[in-house]
């Protein structure tokens, strides 16, 4: 069976088209996945670094609002939608898979002119313009949250890695705080703002380097690519990286988590039992609070709008939680498999089955 992948944008659309692939890998061994996307944003360097060929569309943006570049959309379109078609001819696939985004939309519209079948992922709770579209071409629709509005909708969860979806922090708690140079006797602090990080997240724990350090607090400070600095020196162990690969690892090193609240990080954190203080990205559809909604509710999590956050704010409301070992553990225990860790597994299948393979 050959499977076509379509995501692209951002890693909260990559992220979980590769936990997919790899899941259609061990659900149906010789299976061939291609991933759909462009040459202009990060599925170009991290798609082909996980293994798997990827074919280009052009950017489609798609705006949110009248603006000057509405009057591009048809004609950037109709480019995106013969550039999918060709592809979708010459590789033949038995399925396409979409996870939203620009690049979804020609996949959309290619896999529908084909008459190939077509399942779709929401990633969001609230979804976005190109999913909107995709669900009214098929009843193969998967949500990340349940209650989110698309026709067709089947709750399975955000796809995770397996790294994530199996990891055991206690066990890799050593290995984890030894790595980062972090002492084991004293609490930490992931802080991480995604994949390209969060300025005003930087600022905020930045400003608050002090306060952590007479309060005994260490600090892993994952500031983004693009916002590298030098770590402060306070005499507590502070450390500060543009990127990290081994999520695992720095889950498995902290005991708290000040982070956005895409649908990656909340699905991620709440999983592996991980206390979170939510930031909520201060622009688009509002889809971000929403996300961790479940989670807050549900005692594992807090939230504070980026405007709020500031180091007066983290004095008052992170510090003392970081020192309070029981009230740590009541949250990570709510939040622990609030949400499943198996959608790569339940979207795989519905993927095998909506192109005529049970396994």
């Amino acid at each position: 069976m050959r499977i076509l992948l379509a995501g692209g944008g951002s890693a909260g659309h990559t992220s979980p088209l590769l936990a997919t692939a790899a899941a259609l890998e061990r659900l149906s061994p010789g299976i061939e996945v291609t991933c759909l996307g462009t040459r202009e944003r990060i599925e170009a360097q991290i798609i082909p670094a996980a293994g798997y060929p990827l074919e280009f569309v052009p950017s489609v943006p798609l705006p949110r609002r009248p603006n000057a570049d509405l009057a591009l959309l048809p004609g950037r379109l109709l480019a995106a939608r013969r550039a999918a078609l060709e592809i979708i001819d010459r590789i033949r696939p038995d399925v396409v898979c979409g996870f939203g985004g620009f690049v979804s939309v020609p996949a959309y519209l290619a896999a529908r002119k084909r008459h190939v079948p077509l399942v779709v992922h929401e990633g969001n709770t609230v979804p976005g313009i190109a999913n909107k579209l995709g669900a009214r071409f098929t009843e193969h629709v998967a949500t990340s949250f349940p209650g989110t509005a698309l026709p067709h909708a089947t709750y399975v969860g955000l796809p995770v890695r397996r790294m994530i979806s199996t990891l055991d922090r206690a066990a890799l708690r050593h290995e984890a705080r030894s790595t980062y140079g972090l002492r084991p006797d004293r609490p930490v602090l992931l802080v991480t703002g995604g994949s390209q990080g969060a300025s005003s997240l930087n600022r905020a724990v930045l400003g608050s380097a002090r306060a952590f350090a007479d309060a005994g607090v260490q600090v892993l400070h994952v500031t983004g690519p693009s916002h590298e600095t030098a770590a402060p020196d306070t005499g507590v162990p502070y450390v500060a990286l543009g990127y990290v690969d081994r999520m695992d690892l720095a889950y498995s090193a902290a005991d708290a988590v000040l982070c956005r609240s895409g649908s990656n990080t909340v699905t991620e954190v709440s999983g592996v039992g991980l206390p979170a203080v939510f930031v909520p990205l201060p622009i688009g559809n509002g889809e971000q609070a929403l996300n961790a909604k479940a989670v807050i509710d549900a005692g594992g999590g807090l939230l504070v709008e980026d405007a709020d956050l500031t180091p007066e704010w983290i004095a008052a409301n992170v510090i003392p939680l970081l020192k309070d070992p029981e009230r740590l553990a009541t949250m990570g225990a709510a939040a622990a498999h609030l949400i499943p860790l198996d959608a790569d597994e339940k979207l795989a299948r519905m993927i095998l089955e909506a192109g005529g393979d049970s396994e």
